[in-house]
């Protein structure tokens, strides 16, 4: 599915309201060439941001950009900011369209809102692709009204007056201002009106350019409020205490009379995760959990480790076709490690339930699902309970699960109090979401210099699809027997692939049902799938005696492909001299409508890091990188574009060499930050370059939120083999190394209490 067409309506409301709807055109494909063609894989010829935007083109029209008395414009977005720059681009896309200054559009997330269905989903990097065309011709239509309230009033025609920063002049001089307008403009009643015509891309002045963020102010001088800084009256801290274990549950509090006695506590209360505790501090909660002496039910992963999860991973995988006779064989088996998906700030939500109605404020990529599913927990119709989206810091995937929400729901119901509750950075890393365990298994067979066959077969720990498309049917659908995998075999369709050449290629997904709390992290499956590809790819390189760039060159489908890893090898100086222990790995990627690729240099040698830094581990550490995009059909933001595949390429850096979770007797032996060893930086290359080649003008607007993660980590997975001189199966590198820290204690310490054994008074 390709090019679409929109239309547009006009809301009836006090000022000019502006909204989208949309209809479809199909367009034939174009076939790859190659010597051995591989056939088109799923994700070729329609992939998850395709998906995405078809689910939520049928609401489109249910947002609207709103022109104000005071000549700004206010566009509530239907999707979550947790630093992204989505918001700053969509701001841009409107004030081009409308030919307003940059600072003139107003930018809000909007409150959950049932009845957009699909349309409030924040992930697979979508945001852009779904709502780009629909925001610019909503803009559009609402330059036009104002024109033609313009020419009514001048009593002009509306083709000779000029629009330039918020002001529309006419050709005798005259000048109105959008805030003068908007109430002429406006409508008493909803109708349909024709397509607009948008602007040329030659004519644009603020899409394309770099533009810093329009909340970068607020942000380096502390003013922007994020989901922590929400302040609601009466909102006390408020944590939970949580089983040593994954997913334990309560059964009972001990010792609940001394805690209540403890200096600050308010309220206590049993949830369904654990023990809630309310107070005049968070330091005070922290106190009380330690205080507390709780019986625990088992959870949903007790005793299981590293060592058990990897031998059911292998156990599942499934078997490989046997490789056609005559041909050569190539088998590798990859592990990947737990990793976590802990955004810097921790999980949070502020909750006032009262007896007929509820108010939740947190950073939510579901707030429909949140919503929903709220409103079932505390029995309460929907239209009682009001989602107030707010910034995020950070989510990485975190945020599409509303946990915290609705902890904070169910413990102001039964404190009968509002609460501002956070999770401890510790429930964060042991108890929060991670990134699943997983193999990828891969065969591939050549034979006369072409690559015949190439199978892939990756097992995985579930990856939880629990929040479905952001709304409660499919996420209920998820929760049955047999959905979680289904729909977790449609993403794996819609997103893995393989830019290469090699004749008849197969990816098959196996999930095993372990109950941990996963997620899909950011770039969901393709890091590790790519990772394992790319080392392949090295592989068969070496084993038919070719460089690995001009090998790629050969098998790569498209000159697009082709023309990212050339700029990659230009600039990153491939073949360069480097020491021994020092080596550059590349790797190619093709998703969210983007064509990338990736080159970097690892150095392995024992004494590359300084000493005196003490977490800083010896080797391997990324020293310098390259990083080459074609953004689709267009880069509306350079600089949020840079930005973001920058944090790609340190969450890669992560994931392929120093960050994962070590699980031991149903829990991750890491606790923070201090002893999960994400990118540091020492780790951070000095020599960093993002190219952002010219678009592809056959192409559609893409995502870049997770676009820097797969090809960076496949190159840096690379470039550490060749540097070490043997291909590296196990992900991150460091994983089986000693651990370099003391763990914290899975349960506190429980002090003697004179009143363990009464009842309990909650």
């Amino acid at each position: 599915m390709g090019r679409r067409r929109f239309l547009g309506y006009l809301i009836a409301a006090p000022t000019l309201a502006v909204a989208v709807g949309a209809g479809i055109e199909f367009l034939d494909e174009v076939p790859a060439h190659a010597a051995v063609p591989s056939p088109p894989e799923p994700s070729d010829l329609y992939d998850l941001s395709d998906a995405l935007t078809d689910a939520a083109r049928p609401t489109a029209n249910l947002i609207s950009i709103v022109v104000n008395e005071d000549g700004s414009v206010s566009f509530a977005v239907p999707r979550a900011e947790c630093g992204q720059g989505m918001t700053t681009a969509l701001a841009m896309v409107i004030a081009e369209e409308m030919d307003l200054p940059l600072d003139k559009v107003n930018m809000t997330l909007a409150d959950a809102r049932p009845e957009l269905l699909f349309n409030q989903l924040t992930g697979g990097s979508n945001t852009i692709h779904a709502m780009y065309t629909p925001v610019r011709v909503a803009a559009a239509i609402a330059k036009g009204k104002l024109l033609d309230a313009a020419a009514a009033i001048m009593q002009e025609q509306a083709a000779q007056l000029t629009s330039r920063e918020g002001l529309i002049t006419g050709p005798a001089g005259q000048v109105l201002g959008y805030g003068d307008l908007a109430k002429a403009a406006a409508v008493t009643k909803s109708v349909q009106v024709a397509a607009p015509v948008l602007k040329p891309e030659s004519q644009f002045r603020i899409v394309g350019k770099p533009t810093g963020r329009i909340d970068a102010l607020d942000i380096v001088t502390g003013r922007k409020r994020f989901a922590m800084d929400i302040e609601v009256p009466d909102a006390k801290p408020t944590m939970v205490c949580r089983a040593p274990t994954i997913n334990g549950t309560p059964k009972k509090l001990k010792n609940a009379f001394d805690v209540m006695a403890m200096p600050g506590v308010l309220d206590l209360a049993i949830i369904a995760t654990g023990v809630a505790v309310r107070a005049e501090t968070f330091g005070q909660c922290m106190d009380a959990i330690r205080a507390m002496d709780v019986t625990w039910g088992p959870g949903t992963v007790d005793g299981e480790s590293d060592e058990t999860v990897i031998a059911k991973l292998k156990a599942a995988t499934l078997p490989l076709a046997p490789a056609a006779p005559g041909t050569k064989v190539i088998d590798t088996e990859f592990t990947f490690a737990f990793a976590s998906s802990s955004p810097l700030e921790t999980n949070c939500a502020v909750a006032d339930v009262r007896e007929d109605r509820a108010e939740i404020w947190g950073s939510l990529k579901v707030p429909i699902t949140a919503l929903q599913e709220i409103a079932l927990m505390l029995g309460m119709p929907q239209s009682a309970v009001t989602v107030h989206v707010a910034q995020g810091g950070g989510s990485f995937g975190r945020h599409l699960f509303p946990d915290a929400a609705k902890e904070a729901a169910e413990a102001s119901q039964k404190m009968g109090k509002p609460v501002k509750l956070m999770w401890h950075r510790t429930d964060d890393f042991r108890q929060g979401r991670t990134h699943p365990m997983c193999t990828s298994t891969i065969r591939t067979a050549y034979a006369g210099g072409n690559v015949v066959s190439f199978q892939q077969n990756h097992t995985s720990v579930q990856t939880d699809f629990s929040h479905g498309l952001g709304e409660i049917i499919t996420a209920t659908a998820a929760k049955l027997p047999g959905g979680n995998y289904s729909l977790a075999q449609s993403i794996f369709l819609l997103t893995q692939n393989t830019p290469y050449n090699f004749g008849v290629a197969t990816q098959l997904l196996n999930e095993i049902d372990l109950k941990f709390n996963t997620g899909s992290m950011r770039n969901v499956y393709s890091p590790n799938v790519r990772c394992a590809q790319e080392l392949v790819v090295d592989q068969l390189a070496a084993a038919m005696g070719q460089d690995p760039v001009e090998f790629r060159r050969a098998f790569l489908k498209t000159d697009l492909q082709r023309s990212v890893l050339d700029k990659a090898a230009e600039v990153g100086e491939w073949g360069r001299s480097l020491p021994d222990g020092v080596a550059q790995g590349i790797a190619v990627h093709c998703e969210y409508k983007n064509t990338m690729a990736a080159l970097v240099e690892v150095d392995t040698r024992p004494d590359t890091v300084n000493r005196e830094i003490k977490d800083a581990m010896t080797g391997p550490r990324v020293t310098r990188a390259t990083y080459v995009i074609v953004p689709g059909s267009l880069c509306i933001n350079p600089t949020g574009l840079e930005a973001m595949m920058m944090g790609g390429l340190m969450d890669a850096t992560s994931m392929a060499l120093t960050g994962s979770l070590h699980m031991k007797d149903g829990m991750p032996l890491e606790g923070s930050w201090d002893n999960y060893f994400y990118t540091r930086q020492w780790n951070t290359p000095p020599k960093l370059e993002v190219v952002i080649m010219p678009p592809d003008p056959s192409g559609e607007v893409g995502g870049g939120g997770e676009a820097g993660v797969a090809a960076s980590m496949g190159a840096i997975a690379c470039a550490y083999s060749r540097a070490v001189g043997k291909t590296q199966t196990f992900f991150p590198v460091n994983h089986n190394d000693p651990l370099r820290f003391e763990p914290y204690p899975l349960v506190p310490p429980i002090p003697e209490s004179p009143t363990d054994g009464l009842t309990n008074p909650l």
